[in-house]
């Protein structure tokens, strides 16, 4: 059985039009009955006869008449790689992707890496015109490189401005214009530096995150009593991201059952975000922020200072040993992997006030099944929750979900 040839290839090219196209996307271009592009594409390929399509932001009018052209050949030219940021993906869903070809071309964002020298494997890519600069800012501030695409109405300067807005200054920022053209300049300068310049529209930025400078959380003008965003916490680099999420430090603080009063450990604090938002709950406890890592001690202090909570005592030193002088605890939260967290639990369960709860968040199958046969030997119940959640971002108009790691939290009552 054979397939009858796609009738819509969507064809990466660049500044230098047919020339760097290959061959058989060439001819197809050539041969095309119609052109679907922007302005700027179009104006590429003059050598081609094609009836022009121009696409604009209404992408399901597009799309219509796509549709309506049957079997006409239709080349939809796209600037770089269609896949990063381009329309293959909406295009594919919409009509299908045995419909489709896809011809990639050097990405904008590929060329910008080069020219700067920087891998981009591990960067924060995001392009303007699907997210809002406020979003966009708040993912900068704990990034270690970020490559992003701007847009006539929001460029380089604009982002520059906005980030000393928040008071985040520690990128050298690179803007690449105009990549792969005959008047292609990359322009190498502070965060303050670019703020104060102006660029061409045809641009990408690059940031690269000054060495062993810590993200500078932005000041919260309204604040949760807890489950507030991750990226109000500061949060040491090497471990950026090990926060326990927003989602999952809400369950938890419910399941440890606070009171105005309640004497709390948090073992293994980290930066502090459960303990944060249990001195929020609990304005007349004390709360006892257990870590070993001197950085992270060091953040628990600002990010109690932060959100203004005074009930918060940071204690550097390895569980169990650091909670031998401390009072008992009404709850407890532990947060970790393998045997040693089962081991820290029934060590903590012993100093557990009666009717104290102690919740825990472990990552792995094996850790969770060790963990609730431990605590199964001491209390009557052991709650179990597996948290599985995703979140929701724009992308090319549409929504789609990026999905955190699968944790589960553990909760037992003495």
């Amino acid at each position: 059985m054979t397939t009858a040839p796609p009738t819509l290839s969507i064809i990466g090219i660049g500044d230098d039009g047919l020339d760097a196209v290959p061959g058989n996307a060439r001819q197809f271009i050539l041969e095309a009955d119609i052109l679907a592009g922007n302005e700027r594409t179009l104006k590429l390929v003059t050598e081609a006869n094609g009836k022009q399509l121009l696409i604009g932001t209404d992408l399901d009018e597009v799309v219509e008449q796509i549709q309506a052209a049957g079997n006409a050949k239709i080349a939809v030219l796209v600037s770089g790689d269609p896949l990063f940021y381009g329309l293959a993906r909406f295009l594919c869903d919409r009509i299908g992707h045995e419909q489709c070809e896809i011809v990639p071309h050097v990405s904008s964002m590929q060329l910008a890496f080069a020219r700067v020298k920087e891998s981009w494997d591990e960067a924060y890519l995001t392009n303007l015109a699907n997210h809002s600069l406020d979003a966009v800012v708040e993912r900068i501030r704990v990034a270690e490189k970020v490559g992003l695409f701007t847009t006539e109405t929001c460029g380089p300067a604009d982002v520059a401005r906005a980030l000393l807005a928040q008071r985040i200054d520690y990128f050298t920022i690179y803007v690449c214009e105009n990549l792969g053209a005959r008047n292609e300049r990359v322009t190498r300068a502070s965060v303050a530096e670019i703020a104060e310049r102006s660029f061409e529209s045809l641009n990408v930025m690059i940031l690269l995150r000054d060495s062993e400078v810590p993200d500078c959380a932005r000041d919260p003008l309204v604040r949760s009593l807890f489950g507030n965003p991750d990226e109000v916490f500061l949060q040491s680099t090497p471990k950026h991201g090990l926060l326990t999420p927003a989602e999952v430090r809400s369950l938890a603080l419910a399941q440890m059952a606070l009171n105005t009063r309640s004497v709390v450990w948090d073992v293994g604090a980290g930066c502090g975000t459960v303990s944060v938002e249990a001195a929020q709950l609990s304005p007349g406890g004390q709360i006892f922020a257990i870590e070993q890592d001197a950085e992270d001690v060091k953040l628990i202090h600002q990010n109690a200072e932060r959100f203004g909570v005074s009930n918060v005592t940071p204690v550097l030193g390895q569980a169990p040993e650091a909670w031998a002088d401390l009072p008992d605890p009404d709850a407890i939260f532990i947060e970790g992997s393998g045997r040693e967290v089962v081991r820290i639990a029934e060590s903590a369960f012993e100093r557990l006030d009666a009717g104290g709860r102690l919740v825990a968040n472990v990552i792995s199958i094996q850790a969770l099944d060790e963990l609730r046969q431990a605590l199964g030997q001491h209390a009557s119940q052991v709650q179990v929750w597996m948290v599985n959640i995703a979140r929701g971002t724009d992308q090319l108009e549409r929504l789609r979900f990026d999905a955190l790691n699968p944790t589960f939290v553990l909760a037992a009552t003495k």
